[in-house]
């Protein structure tokens, strides 16, 4: 089999069904041989009886618990019978020739990670690719506007070798993954691929972004919290990047910055009456 797309699904019914329909679409365009693999974590909002209506093709594993994305991101890869896979968030619609395209970008590039380039649903550009997480890079995330500048985050139009792409698609052969290069499952959601790729970097694996490609990205649909939650995960996750993976100096100054970053803007939500800024940042600062 060509390719296994695999995604993981969390109270998303409605998304996952156009994601599905759309996936579809584009598989039939090629001549590759192809399966869907959907792991469901506990959806209560009747995506598992969707599922058996409408997409009875679609190979399923239910969990009984919301293991996260990572841990069920590494079932379906284990799972898979494709030479390559694609991790395909729930929140996606694939427009066009996507997959086809970006499928033979992935067997042009056999010892790399690859992935599309994301649109939000204006079809504007959706900032998907960047480099590591130095502290320079952080620090330009965190006071500097980074993203905005297109220092931190970039949407680039030509392809691009870089660091790291966004994990709502990402492709590569399964014997990469296979390779040790499955989710860190103790990263329950945010930068887990900011983790796989630093980690295939040093197995002296390449990651490119492939513009040709296009998949419209909605972005935190199975975010429990979509106010706060994005803000404490990336919080999370740094701190979690840090300890893995830098030296005791580096993670010191990075809780520095946090923490700073976290005084400025719940002082910024107290006299402006901000009470989002004011709480998100208030339990910001007591994860550093």
């Amino acid at each position: 089999m060509d390719l296994s797309v695999i995604i993981i699904s969390f109270n998303t019914k409605k998304l996952t069904e156009d994601c599905l329909g759309s996936v579809i679409r584009s598989l039939k365009q090629t001549k590759l041989t192809w399966e869907i693999l959907l792991i469901d974590n506990v959806s209560t909002d009747g995506t598992r009886e969707m599922l058996a209506k409408k997409f009875p093709s679609v190979k399923t594993i239910f969990n009984d618990e919301n293991i996260g994305f990572g841990r069920a991101n590494n079932q379906g890869i284990r799972a898979a019978k494709g030479e390559y896979i694609l991790l395909l968030n729930s929140d996606t619609v694939v427009l066009n020739h996507a997959l086809g395209k970006l499928f033979a970008f992935a067997r042009q590039h056999p010892n790399a990670f690859v992935g599309p380039k994301l649109l939000n649903l204006d079809r504007s550009a959706q900032t998907s690719c960047g480099p590591f997480f130095s502290l320079p890079v952080v620090f330009a995330a965190l006071f500097l506007k980074g993203d905005r500048l297109g220092i931190t985050r970039w949407s680039p139009n030509h392809v691009r070798k870089v660091d790291w792409i966004s994990g709502a698609a990402i492709m590569a052969p399964k014997r990469l993954f296979m390779n040790d290069l499955l989710f860190d499952e103790n990263i329950f959601m945010y930068m887990e691929e900011i983790d796989l790729l630093y980690r295939a970097k040093k197995k002296g694996y390449a990651t490119y972004f492939y513009p040709r490609s296009l998949v419209v990205h909605l972005g935190s649909g199975s975010s429990t919290n979509k106010r706060k939650g994005p803000v404490l995960q990336i919080y999370r996750g740094y701190i979690y990047l840090y300890t893995k993976h830098a030296s005791r100096v580096s993670l010191g100054i990075l809780r520095w910055m946090l923490k700073i970053k976290a005084v400025i803007s719940w002082a910024v939500g107290m006299l402006t009456g901000n009470a989002y800024l004011k709480e998100t940042y208030a339990e910001a600062y007591q994860l550093v």
